[in-house]
């Protein structure tokens, strides 16, 4: 199994959205390297949502339940479907992640601004280790 990251706008989609949908297409991201980790997903992957904005927060975990398939709109890109696994004791903020020694290297910190992200299994754990502190 692959873990990922994967930032959203809670304006435009939350993770309130994606308990309310029980699944929903993950499309719309137009960047390269976005795109090239969308493809690597498989089905069973777990994936952080993390809220963009004045959150900045991991929020969620959701499993991917349909790998890379093109978009509608555009069939240049592509879009998975994720289904809501469960919520994150208590949201895990950008500042708490930088803040912890043995996430420094998570692409969060080092590539911030990339959409979807790869994220180590030790990583992942911790994030989760985090979450159970508030």
């Amino acid at each position: 199994m692959n873990y990922w990251l994967l930032k959203t706008e809670p304006e435009t989609f939350s993770w309130n959205d994606l308990l309310r949908d029980k699944k929903a297409g993950w499309d719309g991201v137009r960047n390269f390297q976005a795109r090239k980790n969308l493809k690597e997903m498989k089905k069973g992957d777990q994936a952080f949502i993390y809220h963009t904005g004045d959150e900045k927060a991991i929020i969620g975990i959701a499993t991917v339940v349909r790998e890379s398939y093109p978009e509608a709109k555009d069939p240049e890109w592509v879009a998975v479907d994720l289904a809501p696994e469960k919520a994150l004791k208590n949201p895990v903020t950008l500042a708490r992640v930088k803040q912890d020694k043995a996430l420094q290297q998570m692409v969060l910190v080092k590539a911030a601004r990339l959409s979807v992200q790869p994220v180590k299994k030790e990583e992942f754990e911790r994030v989760l280790e985090l979450s159970l502190k508030p």
